[in-house]
């Protein structure tokens, strides 16, 4: 028998909203007067990237670290803008949050993020992420990643429910599979219709 969830977290990246790391290189690029490809290959082809994310770096270091490496001193604020103006809202999946939200589910994000990106979005242009959720846990404050057992473990804190009350959904099969070896009740996101069809079976909506 499937059991209700009484907790339910929605992974940030391609599932609330939409991202492009291309996007991101290049925009910083622009701001550094660096070649695209050698941004790339600094902040997304190495660590740096997933150090930020880990909360193992500050944005300053970050900041820093990409100064160092493209041997550029671009403008702080413009630099990171450039590097977390890369998001937009998949509208598919705000009705079924707000019906989630209204029908009195506990909602969570559970994210892959870094600050920029994380006061990028929660900065007033997603009113839904601010308004639809109790809690973020988020990896940069974390200081632990998906699909790392001590993410789930802690976002199972966070929630203040234990990991076989969760329901997640991630575009990521390696994190969905991670969070099921958690204890998390845990699919990949697909699409809204398929999602809506998952929580129906589960009592979460009718």
């Amino acid at each position: 028998m499937t059991i209700t969830p009484s907790f339910i977290y929605f992974d940030l990246g391609n599932v609330i909203v939409n991202f492009d790391h291309r996007r991101a290189a290049r925009q910083m690029a622009e701001v550094a007067g660096a070649a695209e490809e050698r941004v790339w290959d600094i902040v997304f082809g190495s660590d740096l990237e997933m150090e930020y994310e880990r909360g193992a770096i500050s944005t300053y270091a970050f900041y820093e670290a990409f100064c160092s490496r493209t041997q550029t001193c671009p403008n702080y604020e413009a630099l990171l803008l450039a590097g977390a103006d890369i998001f937009d809202l998949n509208q598919s999946v705000v009705p079924l949050i707000n019906e989630l939200r209204d029908r009195g589910h506990r909602l969570g994000v559970l994210s892959n993020t870094n600050e920029a990106h994380w006061n990028f979005i929660a900065g007033g242009r997603f009113p839904i992420v601010n308004d639809s959720f109790e809690q973020y846990a988020l990896s940069y404050k974390m200081r632990a990643v998906k699909p790392d057992l001590a993410a789930y473990q802690i976002a199972s804190q966070i929630a203040g429910v234990a990991p076989h009350e969760i329901f997640f959904t991630d575009d990521r099969l390696d994190n969905v599979v991670a969070a099921q070896n958690a204890g998390f009740d845990a699919c990949q996101f697909v699409d809204v219709e398929t999602l809506r069809e998952l929580l129906i079976l589960r009592g979460m909506l009718s």
